[in-house]
């Protein structure tokens, strides 16, 4: 099979396409063909050493995809063969099989197309649960999103928007906001790229607070870290939630701790992927409840570009580069 590999540790142009051998059928495994894989962040951590999960070399990146069980081995029950999974795997999934345990599987709902569904499950599952057990988001409340036309930024504008929330979207240029109106965001704001001065962080806490009449946001949702962290947090409302999702900017910032005791808030880490390893049934019912806003049409994943296996270090670059809006997909067969 073909798949595209990581074989020494750097940037996207290092990553290359070979052919390697097919995964072998094992007890309590399935094996999976796939038909299209999606590029997230902890793609481009990964092939720089740079994730908390440290596969062994060489290895293909591509935590998510979508495709069709092939194999079913010995002890695996309630998959059959031919069935349409969503492939949760952390990586691997930049290859044209796969072979994982049935717990990495989600049905596909039968509306959903394989680019939808490999594009779906780690955005949504990550802000859903962001949203729903880390700030309990409530109907009414406000939220700004930093990213919001990043894959889990526009996750978190139509979750938010569903859940009841007034929405402000926040990114870097007038193409990216627009998306974000386009999927339910009740404001937007453009903000300056690079590195922010003093100057320019007030100024974009003055804004924030002026969007909330000086009230302040109840809920900020932050992929992005580096210089937008701290104005950001200046602008949050009293006993405010402050969700720390990633660091897409390039740094982890430092947070002058006396802001959480004048804004009475809370800074509140969110990681999906522990979150489900440790409360399966919790992850299962959350799955569920994303599923169902899918079918009701509140969630309409945004593919941007779509490139082939063998372009895949494309896909990744564009996602390094904060040049992607909504998904990249991998197309690995048709």
């Amino acid at each position: 099979m073909k798949a595209l590999l990581c074989k020494e540790f750097g940037p996207p142009e290092t990553l290359s396409y070979e052919e390697v051998a097919d995964p072998v059928i094992s007890a309590g495994k399935v094996i999976v063909d796939i038909y299209s894989s999606s590029v997230n962040f902890p793609d481009v951590l990964i092939i720089e050493d740079k994730y908390q999960f440290k596969p062994s070399l060489p290895f293909s990146p591509g935590g998510e995809s979508a495709g069709i069980i092939s194999e079913i081995g010995e002890g695996v029950e309630g998959f059959d063969i031919g069935d349409r999974v969503i492939v949760s795997s952390g990586w691997g999934s930049f290859a044209e099989k796969i072979s994982v345990d049935q717990g990495s599987l989600t049905p596909i709902p039968e509306s959903m197309d394989f680019d939808t569904a490999a594009s779906f499950l780690m955005t949504y599952g990550t802000s859903h649960h962001a949203l729903k057990d880390r700030a309990k988001l409530k109907k009414g409340e406000s939220m700004f999103v930093l990213g919001a036309a990043g894959g889990v930024g526009l996750a978190a504008v139509e979750i938010g928007k569903a859940m009841g929330a007034r929405i402000i979207a926040a990114a870097s240029s007038e193409e990216k906001v627009n998306i974000c109106r386009d999927h339910g965001a009740d404001e937007v704001l453009v903000y300056k790229t690079g590195d922010l001065d003093r100057d320019d962080q007030k100024a974009l806490s003055n804004q924030i607070k002026d969007m909330t009449d000086g009230k302040g946001v109840d809920v900020i949702y932050d992929p992005v870290g580096a210089d937008y962290a701290e104005p950001t947090l200046r602008a949050i409302a009293w006993d405010g939630r402050y969700l720390v999702v990633g660091f897409a900017a390039g740094y982890i910032p430092k947070i002058p701790l006396n802001l959480t005791l004048l804004k009475g808030c809370q800074i509140v880490g969110v990681f999906w992927g522990a979150f489900k390893t440790l409360f399966p049934n919790e992850h299962n019912d959350n799955v569920n409840d994303l599923l169902k806003m899918y079918e009701d049409g509140f969630l309409k994943p945004h593919i941007s570009e779509v490139y082939d296996l063998k372009d895949g270090a494309k896909a990744i670059r564009d996602l390094a580069d904060r040049k992607a809006k909504g998904k990249v997909v991998v197309r690995v067969r048709s």
